[in-house]
């Protein structure tokens, strides 16, 4: 449905995005969580859920929850299953002068956007990233918690990022630096990596990226994504995305570590679990990152979470 304009100028207002893909359980936590937030009077928001199946599978989970809150709600779908194509259709229904970025599979504290958007105004940024807290859905093996294969880094609030270092899993960004392109997130990088492509050429237009370590979102972690061959296939995934960003010495590097981490294998294989698969996962990107070079693609294009 329509959303209403924010008609008090000396508000501003953030659109919430939410690209979706099957998982309407997860969606509706999400949901849930974006229901109340602290604006501290500084803003207010709508939610935007772009949902990336073209059965519309979550079409249910957000009218149902349009019925019961106050806050302005849009639904839209991108019947091409990619995510960087998601992202843009949700880009179309932006309305205000900021945007942000939250996962299907994640909910956020109720600060989360006046931290962000406090840190937006403090540093003059064009965009704030912040953390993300797994949380695992049932009790993990323990090799990997030790293996710590889903902690994200945490950073000091206010350090300016480098594009390797950005995803869109929880972002508050001004609107205007996608002004004017024709395609923000690109069709390519439909599997993945598109927000890693996204801020890197958006670093390379001027645009500055902090970190805000307050404003924290959790991530739920399901058992499918603990699978040994889950992990690997998503190393190899990146690997094969984040080639694009390949240059000559990576190549080279990929090249004596594929050989030399296969034959520490055995060894690791003794020595743990959780280093094992680790070593495997690197195996997995060099050999992503190779297979990308050589434009050879055995995975196909699925778009796998991170």
């Amino acid at each position: 449905g329509p959303v209403r304009q924010n008609t008090d100028m000396s508000k501003r207002h953030i659109s919430v995005f939410v690209c979706s893909f099957k998982r309407p359980h997860l969606l509706r936590r999400t949901l849930d969580n974006l229901r109340h937030f602290d604006t501290g009077d500084l803003f207010d928001y709508s939610i935007v859920v772009a949902d990336n199946d073209w059965r519309k599978s979550a079409k249910e989970t957000v009218e149902d929850f349009a019925r019961t809150t106050t806050v302005d709600v849009v639904y839209c779908v991108e019947p091409e299953q990619n995510i960087a194509l998601a992202r843009n259709k949700a880009l179309e229904f932006a309305q205000g002068d900021l945007v942000a970025w939250i996962d299907d599979d994640e909910y956020p504290e109720g600060t989360w956007l006046l931290s962000l958007y406090r840190t937006l105004c403090h540093y003059h940024a064009d965009g704030v990233l912040g953390p993300v807290k797994p949380v695992f859905e049932t009790e993990p093996p323990g090799w990997i918690t030790r293996g710590g294969f889903f902690q994200k880094p945490r950073r000091s609030t206010g350090v300016r990022l480098k594009w390797s270092q950005t995803s869109t899993a929880n972002v508050l960004m001004d609107r205007r630096i996608v002004d004017g392109l024709q395609q923000p997130f690109r069709r390519q990088f439909g599997s993945g990596c598109e927000d890693l492509d996204f801020f890197k050429r958006m670093m390379e237009r001027g645009h500055t990226f902090v970190w805000c370590d307050e404003s924290v979102v959790t991530e739920i972690i399901p058992p499918t994504r603990w699978k040994r061959r889950y992990l690997v296939r998503r190393a190899l995934l990146r690997g094969r995305n984040g080639s694009t960003f390949a240059d000559l010495t990576s190549v080279v590097k990929s090249v004596v570590a594929v050989p030399l981490y296969a034959l520490m294998l055995p060894f690791l294989l003794i020595a743990g679990q959780h280093l094992f698969v680790r070593y495997l996962m690197k195996i997995g990107d060099h050999i992503g990152n190779l297979t990308g070079v050589l434009r050879l693609n055995f995975l196909g294009d699925k778009y796998l979470p991170g």
